[in-house]
């Protein structure tokens, strides 16, 4: 009896250790089991310095996502921003712009077509989801600053025949477009050119991002567009005081449209963090150095990047954590509810966690929601569905 009483006890301690070692897995369980879309991630600028393999993990690189990066941290899907720095608005820079967002574009299908067995271009939910059943990555793009599409209307035409789904309408600088969240008020909102834009981007099918944009450009986009558009990679201004950040108002009248707004993690935007007045000191003399990383040449920008790298190293920065991030995604649904906010990283463009620092680590912001009690169905478009939504919708809308 006794014998068997203690065997018991040891089948009831195994039993309990198992099912403690699989509660806190559940977490993993559900991250692998729902599509995951990252929505922003500024990867192409590494794969342009050409010391990136996309492939491998590249060990002390300091990148943010390459292959093996996505499969540990069941990433199934990531928007590749095609970047440009705002330069000049003059005919020959706006060209150069244009013939820059191509030369990404190419690159981007070099690195895919060498990993063809493990990832694929895509440009639509579905083929995504299909990508996944054969195990592979999907790959999908968006140009981030339309000021790649000059004043040639047509540009938005040809870059969505190259598989560009999104464009960021502005940067961190006013463009022709519209005016941005980090300059002076230059058309008070959208120009005449750009509301052509918003009129063409949603004719074609392409969505609209209002990332950057400043808040009389939000709402003009809001006002004008017929299709619902994302924040590729935006936070809650109420949470963190940042105008790169949507006001309340601004997410409201982001539900009315249908659109989402997708969780930045670069940790400015995320919470007020006072840094290391050094660490201050020295990436201002490096943004006057490089003229705020405007107008700059593609060796000025690779020299640009390593100084970044480099004093990012000299002066690790004072993050944000995983659970600061989900206090946004909390914020976001309370207001307006959880059909309209997803995830958009900013990885390899600044983005990152002191908890959440790469692909790999992704499975931590999963982890939070289910312990704030977020089910399967609520990851689900938090991870991708939501984003999915509209981009069917853009779709449609363009069809009919």
């Amino acid at each position: 009896m006794k014998k068997q009483f203690c065997l018991s006890m040891a089948t009831l301690g195994f039993c309990l250790s198992l099912y403690a070692q699989n509660t806190d897995a559940g977490y993993f369980v559900i991250h692998k089991s729902v599509f995951t879309v990252d929505s922003h991630t500024d990867t192409p600028l590494r794969l342009m310095e050409g010391a990136l393999d996309f492939g491998t993990d590249n060990p002390g690189a300091g990148n943010c996502v390459d292959l093996p990066k996505m499969v540990k941290g069941s990433l199934d899907g990531v928007f590749f921003a095609v970047f440009l720095g705002q330069g000049a608005r003059t005919p020959e820079k706006h060209e150069q712009a244009y013939l820059m967002a191509n030369r990404i574009i190419d690159t981007v299908e070099q690195v895919v077509k060498r990993n063809e067995s493990r990832c694929g271009i895509v440009d639509s939910p579905f083929q995504a989801y299909e990508l996944k059943k054969k195990g592979r990555k999907a790959i999908f793009m968006g140009i981030e600053n339309g000021y790649a599409l000059g004043h040639n209307i047509d540009a938005v035409g040809h870059f969505y025949k190259r598989g560009i789904r999104y464009v960021t309408l502005c940067h961190t600088r006013n463009n022709d477009l519209c005016d941005s969240a980090n300059d002076t008020i230059g058309f008070g909102g959208l120009s005449d050119y750009g509301k052509k834009v918003v009129k063409e981007m949603n004719r074609v099918g392409m969505m609209l991002d209002v990332s950057h944009i400043s808040d009389s450009s939000f709402y003009q986009v809001i006002r004008l567009s017929a299709a619902p558009v994302i924040a590729s990679h935006s936070c809650s201004r109420t949470i963190c005081d940042n105008k790169r950040n949507l006001t309340d108002d601004m997410l409201l009248k982001l539900k009315k449209n249908r659109g989402v707004i997708q969780l930045c993690i670069l940790s400015d935007y995320i919470k007020d963090i006072p840094q290391d007045p050094r660490r201050d000191s020295a990436f201002k003399a490096l943004r006057v150095k490089y003229n705020g990383f405007s107008g700059l040449s593609d060796e000025e920008t690779q020299k640009a990047r390593r100084a970044w790298h480099d004093l990012q190293q000299q002066y690790p920065a004072r993050l944000a954590t995983v659970t600061d991030a989900v206090d946004h995604i909390d914020h976001i649904v309370k207001l307006i509810g959880i059909d309209y906010v997803g995830i958009g990283t900013d990885f390899d463009g600044g983005g990152g966690l002191a908890d959440c620092r790469d692909a790999s680590q992704l499975p931590a912001i999963t982890q939070e929601l289910v312990n704030r009690g977020y089910t399967k169905q609520d990851i689900e478009k938090i991870w991708g569905g939501n984003l999915f939504r509209v981009m069917n919708e853009v779709a449609g809308l363009a069809a009919h």
